[in-house]
């Protein structure tokens, strides 16, 4: 699991930041990508990346703003392009209204789709579920409807413990493969082995919260906790001058975001959605401010990828 950033920057491209986008790539979990947002030029941002539109299965839309969609009517164009079939299906999760744009989009521009589309109007709460992940949206409080969601994997099932089968003298072969499934099974010299004595413990899933353009309010805590990543938005600094103007645009500050990582107890804080004044001397900056109030805390720039580990692995790091 990796979050890959096409897109860091707010409001308007930037010699070095683009609008928002973020690739959460689950290509061993589920050989697929997941976007959030899709601003401008996002596909021009992918070309410089290893992903391929055709492994794009979901895109999640936060809010109707131009900087977060206006690059998905070309993204969808280009998803034909490049040989997406009926086989390669695309959900859209987004406010009410996304379906409008996107098929205007199309329709005005003649645009066919070689591939379907389905488009889901979030409503608080579990959005998308299957067997091995979960997805919880929530609203925030922004000038226009717009929405958090909190990515949860399902645990994966604990491993077979070989060494204790080998010492207990059980052979290898099929039987391996059902004692892995829990049954309990009768060995060829009569003896009946339950295979939940030989499975390890469960492998807790990864959880991640994306939080773009909002105030702070209490969802955004309850989508973030426990979190191993929080990728929350940072427009604005935390001078009383900026806490201001992310009080009367409907953003949140540098601060806000490490705050609300403190009390949640998520693993890494990373800011995205920066303002274009943030650079050299007012990045760091930014930096050693937030660090004082949530330590772990990492600034996004365009093209970076971030690793999700599981637990076990942090530990042993």
């Amino acid at each position: 699991m990796q979050l890959e950033f096409l897109g860091t920057g707010s409001g308007q491209p930037s010699k070095f930041r683009n609008v928002a986008s973020i690739a959460l790539k689950l290509l061993d979990e589920r050989n697929a990508v997941w976007l959030f947002d899709v601003g401008e030029a996002t596909q021009h941002q992918i070309l410089r990346t290893t992903i391929r539109p055709r492994k794009i299965e979901k895109i999640f839309i936060s809010h109707l703003h131009g900087d977060h969609i206006f690059g998905l009517p070309g993204l969808l164009s280009s998803r034909s392009f490049q040989g997406a079939d009926k086989t390669e299906p695309l959900t859209i999760y987004g406010p009410k209204g996304l379906k409008h744009f996107v098929q205007a989009a199309l329709r005005v521009s003649e645009t066919h789709l070689s591939y379907p589309v389905k488009y889901v109007d979030i409503q608080e709460g579990v959005i998308f579920e299957d067997a091995t992940f979960r997805v919880v949206a929530a609203p925030m409080k922004h000038r226009i409807e717009t929405w958090g969601f909190r990515v949860e994997e399902k645990d994966h099932p604990g491993e077979l413990l070989v060494d204790k089968l080998q010492a207990d003298q059980i052979p290898a072969g099929p039987v391996y493969g059902q004692l892995k499934a829990g049954k309990t099974v009768t060995l060829a010299d009569g003896r009946q082995v339950n295979g939940q004595d030989y499975i390890g413990p469960a492998q807790k899933g990864r959880i991640v919260t994306i939080i773009y353009d909002t105030r702070p309010n209490q969802h955004i805590v309850d989508l973030a906790r426990h979190a191993d990543v929080l990728v929350h938005e940072s427009t604005y600094g935390i001078s009383d001058e900026e806490f201001k103007m992310a009080r009367a645009h409907g953003h949140s500050t540098s601060a806000d975001a490490a705050r609300v990582a403190r009390e949640a107890r998520v693993g890494k804080l990373i800011l995205t959605h920066l303002s274009a004044r943030y650079v050299g001397v007012l990045l760091k900056k930014l930096i050693q401010d937030v660090r004082r109030i949530f330590p772990n805390t990492y600034v996004a720039r365009d093209f970076d990828v971030v690793d999700i580990p599981f637990k076990k692995d942090l530990h042993e790091s």
